[in-house]
């Protein structure tokens, strides 16, 4: 078990020290900002929406390691995606991180973005996990005031 852990930690930490699709997506038609008080975290999402698919994503901002690593995966995870299928990946995301789903069957769907489910022994911790996925939702709904995780 250990193996995966250092497998997950090395993982977090390649996405923190390398995150994909960072930077300001020139051709964005949504955008929101996300904030997180307890820790300071501070993320930008970028989409580009075309009909009801987010055909690209990005990212900026200032974070912790699970943030920033958090966020690079979830535009992994969305780009391709309608909305409603990053809504429910959301849904599924939070309920592992949060500890209320714990099943293999879940992890399974979520993939790499498995390896942030050790948030859920940490809970100030999930803040940090969700608040790229805060500011998806804002993005992708049009909503003006900054994403928060309270």
């Amino acid at each position: 078990m250990s193996d995966l852990r250092d497998l997950y930690q090395e993982l977090i930490v390649d996405h923190n020290k390398n995150p994909r699709n960072y930077g300001v997506l020139a051709d964005a038609n949504r955008r929101a900002e996300g904030y997180n008080p307890l820790c300071g975290d501070k993320v930008t999402v970028y989409l580009h929406v075309d009909g009801d698919r987010i055909a690209d994503v990005s990212f900026e901002g200032a974070g912790c390691a699970i943030s920033t690593a958090s966020a690079s995966l979830m535009t992994q995870a969305v780009k391709g995606k309608t909305v409603a299928e990053a809504e429910q990946l959301f849904e599924a995301f939070h309920a592992m991180v949060t500890g209320q789903d714990t099943s293999e069957e879940t992890a399974d769907r979520l993939g790499k973005l498995a390896v942030l489910a050790g948030v859920r022994e940490y809970p100030s911790r999930v803040k940090c996990a969700t608040l790229a996925w805060h500011t998806l939702h804002n993005a992708a709904h049009g909503e003006a005031v900054p994403a928060k995780t309270e």
